[in-house]
């Protein structure tokens, strides 16, 4: 996996494999409070941004980058004082773009506290003939 850009650091994302899927997992802290108590809708956001691109990049080889085009997000209910899980799925991935789903949720995955969807540009290199 390729270090983590800044802002991940700051939000104190780590990545951990878990069986067939990569769990993001942010914890709480000063830094990705919004309101007294809980979590900053832009500190969710980036949390799914990084496990929707961290997913689509595990499906590529080195050489190939991604860019998000649109980002989607749903908040779907506040995000509490808790350590705060999210993982995506790719749901195509062709040779040009991409199309993930991601989801957030801190105690019970079964009730997400926001979901997104982002469509990427694939950047593959051009080899030489």
């Amino acid at each position: 996996m390729k270090p983590l850009p800044p802002y991940a650091e700051l939000l104190g994302l780590r990545a951990e494999r878990r069986g067939d899927e990569t769990l993001w997992i942010m914890p709480f802290h000063d830094a990705v409070v919004g309101r007294p108590g809980y979590l900053h809708g832009g500190a969710i956001a980036g949390l799914l941004e990084f496990a929707a691109l961290g997913t689509v990049q595990e499906a590529l080889d080195d050489d190939v980058s991604v860019k998000p085009v649109k980002v989607s997000v749903d908040f779907l209910r506040g995000g509490a004082a808790h350590d705060t899980f999210a993982s995506a799925t790719v749901a195509r991935l062709g040779k040009r773009v991409a199309h993930v789903e991601a989801h957030a949720w801190q105690l019970d995955r079964a009730r997400p506290i926001a979901a997104a969807r982002m469509n990427l540009v694939v950047r593959r290199q051009v080899r030489e003939r």
